[in-house]
Parts: C-alpha cells; sequence; structure tokens
C-alpha cells in the first residue's frame, strides 16, 4: 500500500510544473482491499459498514519535486472504527461527507464520529502528514 500511495503523489507531482512541487494521495485499505472513493452512496455504506469495529490503514503518500529531483515517502496509520449500528451509517451516508473520500469518511468531520482510535500520526488521516513533509523536506523546518 505505501508504493502505491507513494506512486500515486508522484504522479501527481510529476503533472504539475513549477519550482517546487508537492504531491499527495491517500488510501485506505483494509485486509489488502484498497478502498477509494466511494461512487455513491450504496458504495459509501458498504465502505463504512465494511470498516464498523475493525481496523483499517490509511497510507499516506508524498511527493516532492524540486530543483529537478523528485523525493517520495509514506507513512501508515492505524484506524479502528467502533461497533456501528445501521442508523449511525444511515445518518453518516446521508450526510454526504463521503464524497470524494478515500475510504468513504472524513475523520477531521462527522466521520470522527466513526473512530474509536487511532494508531500514528493523525494528521495522515486528515490528508497530509505535517511531520512527514518535515522529514521529506527538513529544509521547511527553518521556516516553521
Amino acid at each position: 500500500m505505501a508504493q502505491v500511495a507513494a506512486e500515486n503523489a508522484a504522479r501527481k507531482a510529476a503533472a504539475v510544473r513549477g519550482d517546487v512541487v508537492l504531491g499527495a494521495d491517500t488510501v485506505v485499505a483494509l485486509e489488502g482491499r484498497i478502498l477509494g472513493k466511494p461512487a455513491d452512496e450504496r458504495q459509501a455504506r458498504e465502505f463504512i459498514e465494511a470498516l464498523a469495529s475493525r481496523t483499517h490503514v490509511v497510507v499516506g503518500g508524498l511527493a516532492i519535486s524540486r530543483d529537478g529531483e523528485q523525493r517520495r515517502a509514506a507513512i501508515a496509520t492505524a484506524v479502528t472504527f467502533r461497533n456501528l449500528v445501521s442508523a449511525e451509517v444511515e445518518r453518516y451516508v446521508a450526510s454526504g461527507e463521503w464524497r470524494d473520500r478515500a475510504g468513504g469518511y472524513a475523520i477531521q468531520g462527522r466521520g470522527a464520529t466513526l473512530v474509536r482510535t487511532v494508531e500514528g500520526d493523525y494528521l495522515n488521516v486528515v490528508g497530509l502528514s505535517v511531520a512527514m513533509l518535515l522529514e521529506l523536506v527538513p529544509d521547511l523546518r527553518e521556516a516553521a
């Protein structure tokens, strides 16, 4: 999964011209199956139901293109969902927050109510690990 996320981030960075370009991608995986962005409410419901009471992995891929060179990295965070009753799943799906979200949820919004625990970098689950970015580009630490 780390290779998939890093490669996707690298492609995004390569698609943009500029002196410094950052590409990022998030992959949500449950038992080796990648849960992309749900196509519709039915698939969003399927994803949330599959994640309920289980631990999945959120892998963030980063790639930075600078000075004609590209560097990549990936970080993984384990997220465990609570046991969800069908009414909770339906409320979340009805909210529409699942749209355009890997795995069909946004932990920084209503999706936080679905989660029991996060092991690792919370910001990775939100979408961009600042810690990994600072490792990838150490001179950014001076600007922080």
